[in-house]
């Protein structure tokens, strides 16, 4: 048991310092349960519903739902627009106190103002039964054979029922009663419809009813398409989503066909259809209990079927939340980047803190040491206080240096940075600022070799910024040369270009480090890199000196034989600087 407790403590100790320690994982983990964790539970519920839908196919039932609701609506507009018409025709009707000569006129009267209508009729109980039929189809052997049959039915219907059927008819809200019935015409079927309508200004005590039939072909070939087509077109306008296309057809057509042994007979197409619609079965359909008995309506979208609405919907949601989750992933990997490289940063702005500290306390000693040493008076010899002296001096000079490019990097990195570039010989600026070196590196031990081609044209630049760069890399060459203690620099023209060469034999640099090391705060990842106090600042400024004056820095090394650093300047005045001026360069 104390065993398992240690071990468990153990863990618990190192999680803890893992938290601590690490900067990185926390925010990771911070944004994991803040963002990401929160992200993925919704794509996962966005995932399982989507599969649920799949599964039960709620979306093509929700269609379904939606299509008989515009049935039911399109059902009712057509029952309307048909109810309208048989009333507006019904107050043409003759009066029954008209004698039936004036009756007769009245109803051929109808018919040829209506065209609509192939058959109209009035019956009176006590003078009898008007039957008169559409006069531009008299002479059609099948219209006189279904003149003489729909009078003959109407006549016996109405002697026998004619009373119950009007007290049916009165009961209604609109007092009229439609009957369907198909037809045989010239070897066809057709649908006829027929109004019984109850005619106003007549005394309920009187047996009277009128009544109308509408053209099959006026139903198959004008009233219904119209009426099916302004009903698509409503639907579209209101939905803006895929276009519908209705049609009607009788509600046995399938059966009618097999049993009349009719081929291509009239039930083996639509009665009617809208624009759009093509062969196939329709979505959902809903048979017409009034106006239109006998006859179904049918509903389904333009090219497509709802089970592939379904489907393609799913697809499209899947792919949807597929790119959503390789966008989070991408954010997710991309942050991790971003972070990764702003703690890199921040550890390297602390290495900088302490290496900077370091540096300035290094030779703010040696100057506190030897001066109070000469206060005191103990030092003994004239060359011994000079030595001293030349010490402090030295120190001064590399405790400037260091300053001077902390406080450079500061107005670069603010933008503020200012180069005042003048005409200068550049030779003599080299060979006084080695020669101001000199002691030092020969203090280290090198060898020196200095070559400045002569004939060097005055170029335009800023003499402290090019003393700066020289000294930079001067001391690069110093700091990180181990065995082979070699510094050589050489100034020449090559291709209308000044080029200012800082040779070494130190450690080198490799390849994939040396587009790095020009980068603020980066340092090399050798040994003697590390060991090294440095601020890292100072191929960066020498970059943005280069850049300044129009020109470049590049780097040329091989691991273990040493580098040479080239710093390149414009020969043409007109890629320089103007003279006496100031130069402001943002970081």
């Amino acid at each position: 048991m104390q065993g398992s407790a240690g071990v468990r403590t153990r863990w618990t100790d190192r999680l803890k310092a893992l938290w601590r320690g690490n900067k990185q994982f926390r925010l990771l983990l911070t944004l994991e349960l803040a963002v990401m964790l929160p992200a993925a539970a919704l794509i996962f519920l966005n995932f399982h519903q989507l599969k649920s839908l799949q599964r039960e196919k709620s979306l093509e039932a929700a269609i379904h739902r939606d299509f008989q609701q515009m049935l039911a609506i399109a059902e009712k507009q057509i029952n309307q627009k048909a109810y309208t018409k048989a009333e507006a025709i019904r107050d043409l009707f003759p009066s029954p106190d008209e004698d039936m000569v004036q009756q007769s006129q009245k109803l051929d009267w109808i018919l040829s103002a209506h065209p609509e209508l192939s058959h109209v009729f009035f019956f009176d109980a006590n003078r009898g039964f008007l039957f008169r039929s559409q006069p531009s189809q008299a002479r059609q052997p099948y219209f006189v054979e279904e003149h003489e049959a729909l009078e003959k039915s109407f006549r016996g219907w109405f002697t026998l029922e004619g009373k119950s059927i009007l007290e049916r008819t009165r009961k209604k809200n609109r007092p009229l009663m439609w009957y369907g019935e198909r037809m045989k015409r010239n070897g066809n079927y057709v649908y006829m419809t027929t109004a019984f309508l109850v005619l106003p200004h007549v005394s309920t005590d009187r047996v009277v009813l009128g009544g109308l039939c509408f053209e099959p072909d006026y139903l198959k070939q004008t009233f219904l398409p119209q009426m099916l087509d302004a009903l698509v077109a409503y639907k579209l306008g209101e939905d803006g989503a895929n276009p519908l296309a209705m049609m009607v057809q009788p509600v046995d057509a399938e059966m009618d066909a097999g049993s009349s042994g009719l081929t291509g007979g009239y039930w083996m197409k639509p009665l009617a259809a809208s624009a759009g619609w093509t062969d196939g079965k329709p979505e959902v359909s809903r048979n017409f209990s009034d106006v239109f008995t006998g006859l179904t309506l049918g509903i389904k979208f333009q090219g497509t079927s709802v089970e592939a609405i379904g489907r393609n919907w799913v697809r499209r949601s899947f792919l949807a939340l597929g790119v959503l989750s390789l966008l989070l992933c991408g954010g997710l990997v991309l942050t991790y980047r971003s972070v990764s490289k702003e703690v890199a940063l921040a550890k390297l702005k602390s290495d900088f803190v302490s290496n900077v500290s370091h540096e300035l306390r290094t030779p703010l000693s040696l100057i506190r040491l030897y001066a109070e040493t000469l206060e005191l008076g103990r030092v003994k010899g004239q060359a011994k206080v000079e030595e001293y002296y030349r010490i402090i001096r030295n120190e001064s000079e590399r405790l400037s240096a260091l300053i001077n490019n902390i406080l450079d990097f500061s107005r670069i990195e603010a933008g503020r940075k200012e180069y005042e570039f003048r005409q200068t010989d550049i030779a003599e600026l080299v060979s006084n600022t080695l020669d101001s070196y000199r002691d030092q590196i020969d203090e280290h031990g090198f060898t020196f070799e200095r070559r400045i081609e002569p004939d060097i044209p005055p170029v335009q630049v800023d003499r402290e910024a090019i003393q700066r760069s020289l000294v930079n890399l001067v001391n690069n060459a110093l700091k990180y040369s181990d065995r082979e203690k070699f510094i050589g620099v050489k100034l020449y023209r090559a291709d209308r270009v000044l080029k200012l060469e800082v040779a070494d034999h130190g450690i080198g640099i490799p390849r994939n480090e040396q587009s790095k090391i020009f980068e603020k705060f980066y340092r090399a990842g050798d040994p003697l890199v590390h060991n090294t106090k440095g601020s890292g600042l100072g191929l960066s400024l020498v970059r943005h000196i280069a850049h300044a004056h129009g020109g470049e820095v590049a780097v040329d090394s091989t691991p273990g034989k040493g580098s040479t650093f080239t710093l390149t300047l414009p020969l043409d005045p007109a890629a320089q600087p103007q003279a006496d001026t100031t130069a402001r360069m943002a970081g």
